[in-house]
């Protein structure tokens, strides 16, 4: 088994991408588990170059491969707002109710199409040989009228995805993950570590 340091704090993202990763030959450390207690700075303008940051944070403090997501929704409507500022929207410890709120309230007047968002995320893998690999997913969708749905975590209650007829926050978490910008991500990665790890 290869251990990968998953440089995040986020316990929902770790329990996802663990669930995604069940079938490979990689056993996924948290920061915690790895006994690192540090604040990155994640000062990038795009998804990837945050991920990047992380990633590569994380690899050089510890000599092992690390692995970095940053992810969050693109609203249209709102010039692609929160983007990149999706877990900081509207301060640091808002509560994503009260985001989610946000967002349909300054959609109240947007019809159809006009509400059009997506999931985003990008992973980076940083290796002990310095190289850097990134890939990136997404998921399009709607912004619902209402939160629906009590899977996920974040902004998932709001995102309506036409295909399935329902919000990402009402899938379960097995359709979620092969769907998910997340998903579509690490499946890219999983072909990445395969191939780097021989």
């Amino acid at each position: 088994m290869k251990k990968i340091i998953f440089a995040t704090t986020n316990k929902n993202k770790v329990r996802e991408v663990q669930m995604m990763l069940e079938d490979s030959e990689v056993e996924l450390m948290t920061m915690e588990e790895a006994g690192i207690h540090t604040e990155i700075e994640e000062d990038g303008t795009t998804f990837e170059e945050n991920a990047i940051i992380k990633a590569k944070t994380i690899m050089e403090m510890t000599g092992e491969i690390a692995l970095a997501d940053d992810s969050g929704l693109e609203v249209d409507y709102l010039d692609g707002a929160p983007g990149i500022y999706s877990a900081r929207f509207l301060g640091e410890d808002t509560s994503y109710d009260v985001k989610n709120q946000y967002i349909i309230d300054k959609l109240k007047d947007a019809k159809g199409k006009e509400r059009s968002a997506r999931f985003v995320c990008a992973m980076a893998a940083a290796f002990p040989d310095g190289s850097v690999e990134v890939c990136r997913g997404t998921i399009e969708g709607l912004i619902g009228y209402e939160p629906k749905g009590k899977n996920g975590f974040g902004y998932d209650p709001i995102v309506y995805v036409p295909e399935y007829e329902m919000t990402t926050g009402e899938m379960s978490p097995q359709l979620k993950n092969s769907i998910s910008h997340r998903g579509q991500a690490l499946e890219q990665m999983k072909e990445i570590l395969k191939r780097k790890m021989k």
